[in-house]
C-alpha cells in the first residue's frame, strides 16, 4: 500500500509537494485524534491517586476543546491540499494526453483502441482523482495512528506493546494476499470497463445502420451482454474481496481480546497497576481502528493501481518522431512531391511495395484503382499520418521525417469525402484553418467556398454553433465549411479525397465551384472517384494491390490495354470504384 502511495507521488509531478505537505497535517490530525485519550487517562490516573482538582478538570477540558478544533483546520486544511492537487494534477494530465494523442499515428486510432481512450478519460483519471486523492492523506493518518496505538501501548508495556505488534503483522500478512487478488480482479473490472466502453460506442455509431436494416434487437442484445458481463465482473470483484475483510475484522477483534486478556493477566500477577489497566481499556477498543479503516480503504487503491496502469499504457505508446529540423525551401528545383521506392506496412501486413512516382509543382496527379488498394495510405503518407517502412517521402527535396510535423502541415491541406466539424460556431471551425486570420478574411473564404449564403441564412449567421460533428448542416453543407477552412489556409500542397463523390447533386456544383477556388495554383493529389476529374489530371497512377499498376495521362491510359481502360469502358460490368465514375 505504501508503494501504491509513492506511485501517486511520482506521477503527481509538480503536486507532489502539496500532497506531501497534506501528510503533514494528517499526521498532526491522527495525532490530536489520540490526544484526548491520552488526557482522559492522566485524569484518570490523578483520581485513582487523589491528586485531582479542580483546575486539572479545567484544563484537561480545554486542551480536549483545542485538540478537537485544531483537529477540524488540520483536516480542512489537507483536505484543500490532497483534492485541489488531485484535480490540478489531472487537468493537467488531460492536457498532456491530448498532446500525446495528438502526435500519435493514425494507426493507434484504427487498432480498436478509440475505447481505451476513452475509458482512460473517463473512467480512469476521473476515479482517482474523485476516490483516491481525497483519501490519499487520510490514509497515511491511518498508518500514523496506528504507530501512535503501538507506541503509546509499549509505553504502558513492553509486553502489550509486543502483542500489538504481533496482530499487525499478521494483519499485515492476510492484507498481502486481499491486495494481490484485489489487483487481478481490479484489472479484469477495468478491462470489461473498456470494452462497455467500446460496445456502447459502437452501438452509437452504429445506430442508423441498426435501425435501418432491423438489427437492433441482436445490437442490443450485444450490448446488454456487455453491461451484464460488467455487472458480474463487479459482483465477483466484491464477493472475491468480502471474505478477505472478514478475516481481517476477525484479527482485529481476536487481537484486542488478546490485549485485554494479557493487561488482566499482567493485572493479576502485579505487573500492571490499576491506572495503566484504565488506560488500556481507554485504547483497546479503537487499538487496531485505523488498520481496520486503512484497509477498508484499500481496494480503492487497488483499482487506482489499475487505472494507472491504463493511463500509463497509453503514455507509453510511441509518438511519431519530431525531431527534425530542416525547412521546407520557398523555391526549388525539385519536384513539389516525391515517392522514392516506399514500401508501408499495418504491423506485419504490407499493403504497399516499392512505389515510387513525383508530383512538379501546380500540378494534378490522380490516384485511381480497386477499393482497399492503397490510394489513402499513399495520400495518408504524404501527410505523415504514419511513418513509412522503407524508401523516402520527399517534400520540394526534404524528405517528411527531416522536416517538422507543424512546418509540413502548415504546407498541406486535407479536404475528404468524411468531414468532421468542431461542436463550436462556424466561424471558429473556419478559422482553424489560420486562426490568426481577420474576421475578413474568414468571410472572404467563405464566399469563395459557397457557403456565405447559407451562413448568413442561419439564427447567428457566423455566430452560429453547430452540433458535434456537424450534425445540424447538411452533408454539403458542412463539406463547403470544410473547404473554407482550406482555403483560408491556403497551403501549397492539397490532398483531395474527392468531395462531390457522396453528396446531392444540389449541392455538388457549389462543392465543384468551391474546390475550383482551392485548388487553383495549387499541387493536387486527388483520389479520384469520378471520370471528368480523372480526365484533366496531368498524371493518373492506377493502384492496385500496394503497387503501381500504370501510370500515364487518360488519353494514353486508354490507348492502352490495362486495368484503367477495362475500367472506364466496362465500369457497368465492373464492381470496382469505377462504378461511381459517372462523367
Amino acid at each position: 500500500m505504501i508503494a501504491l502511495m509513492k506511485r501517486i507521488l511520482t506521477v503527481s509531478g509538480s503536486y507532489k509537494g502539496r500532497i506531501q505537505l497534506a501528510f503533514v497535517f494528517s499526521f498532526l490530525k491522527s495525532f490530536l485524534a489520540k490526544a484526548p485519550i491520552g488526557l482522559a487517562f492522566l485524569v484518570l490516573s490523578a483520581f485513582y491517586q487523589n491528586t485531582a482538582d479542580a483546575a486539572l478538570c479545567l484544563w484537561t477540558g480545554v486542551a480536549m476543546v483545542i485538540c478537537v478544533l485544531l483537529q477540524v483546520l488540520f483536516q480542512h486544511i489537507a483536505d484543500r491540499l490532497q483534492s485541489a492537487a488531485g484535480f490540478m494534477m489531472f487537468a493537467e494530465k488531460r492536457m498532456e494526453l491530448g498532446r500525446h494523442l495528438r502526435k500519435m499515428p493514425m494507426g493507434y486510432f484504427t487498432e480498436g483502441n478509440i475505447g481505451k481512450i476513452s475509458s482512460v478519460l473517463s473512467t480512469d483519471m476521473v476515479f482517482i482523482e474523485e476516490n483516491c486523492m481525497t483519501v490519499l492523506a487520510d490514509m497515511m493518518s491511518y498508518i500514523f495512528a496506528q504507530a501512535i496505538m503501538v507506541v503509546f501501548l509499549l509505553f504502558l508495556n513492553l509486553w502489550l506493546g509486543l502483542l500489538s505488534i504481533l496482530v499487525v503483522l499478521a494483519v499485515l500478512l492476510v492484507a498481502r494476499g486481499m491486495n494481490q487478488e484485489s489487483f487481478a480482479d481490479s484489472d479484469r473490472r477495468m478491462e470489461q470497463s473498456e470494452k462497455l466502453t467500446d460496445a456502447v460506442l459502437d452501438f452509437i455509431e452504429g445506430i442508423g445502420i441498426t435501425k435501418t436494416y432491423n438489427l437492433l434487437g441482436e445490437k442490443s442484445k450485444e450490448l446488454s451482454e456487455n453491461f451484464r458481463e460488467s455487472c458480474r465482473v463487479s459482483l465477483d470483484f466484491e464477493r472475491n474481496h468480502a471474505p478477505w475483510q472478514r478475516r481481517m475484522n476477525l484479527l482485529y477483534g481476536l487481537g484486542a481480546t488478546a490485549v485485554v486478556a494479557l493487561s488482566l493477566l499482567l493485572y493479576r500477577q502485579g505487573a500492571m497497576n490499576v491506572p495503566y489497566l484504565i488506560g488500556v481499556m481507554l485504547f483497546v477498543f479503537d487499538l487496531f481502528g485505523p488498520l481496520k479503516a486503512l484497509y477498508s480503504q484499500s481496494t480503492r487503491l487497488t483499482v487506482m493501481n489499475s487505472c494507472l496502469d491504463r493511463i500509463e499504457a497509453v503514455f507509453a505508446e510511441s509518438e511519431l518522431p519530431d525531431t527534425g529540423r530542416n525547412t521546407l525551401p520557398t523555391s526549388c528545383e525539385n519536384p513539389e512531391v516525391e515517392f522514392r521506392q516506399v514500401s508501408f506496412a499495418y504491423g506485419d501486413k504490407e499493403v504497399l511495395h516499392d512505389i515510387s512516382f513525383s508530383l512538379e509543382k501546380n500540378h494534378m496527379l490522380a490516384l485511381v484503382g480497386p477499393s482497399g488498394g492503397g490510394k489513402s495510405t499513399i495520400a495518408n503518407l504524404l501527410a505523415r499520418f504514419w511513418d513509412i517502412k522503407s524508401g523516402q517521402v520527399l517534400v520540394r527535396g526534404k524528405d517528411v521525417r527531416d522536416i517538422p510535423l507543424s512546418d509540413l502541415m502548415d504546407h498541406i491541406s486535407m479536404v475528404f469525402q468524411r468531414v468532421y466539424l468542431f461542436q463550436d460556431t462556424i466561424y471558429n471551425n473556419i478559422s482553424m484553418g489560420r486562426p490568426d486570420a481577420s474576421r475578413e478574411e474568414v468571410i472572404e473564404a467563405a464566399k469563395k467556398a459557397r457557403c456565405y449564403d447559407f451562413i448568413m441564412q442561419l439564427p447567428q449567421g457566423f455566430d452560429t454553433v453547430i452540433g458535434e460533428g456537424g450534425e445540424t448542416l447538411s452533408g454539403g453543407e458542412k463539406q463547403r465549411i470544410s473547404i473554407a477552412r482550406c482555403i483560408l489556409k491556403d497551403a501549397p500542397i492539397i490532398i483531395l479525397d474527392e468531395a462531390t463523390a457522396s453528396v446531392d447533386a444540389d449541392n455538388e456544383s457549389y462543392i465543384q465551384e468551391a474546390i475550383s477556388e482551392l485548388c487553383r495554383g495549387k499541387t493536387l493529389l486527388v483520389i479520384a472517384h469520378r471520370l471528368n476529374t480523372i480526365r484533366s489530371a496531368d498524371q493518373i497512377l492506377v493502384i492496385a494491390q500496394g503497387q503501381i499498376a500504370q501510370r500515364g495521362t487518360h488519353g494514353q491510359l486508354m490507348s492502352e490495354d490495362g486495368i484503367y481502360q477495362r475500367f472506364v469502358t466496362v465500369r457497368e460490368a465492373s464492381k470496382g470504384w469505377n462504378q461511381r465514375m459517372h462523367a
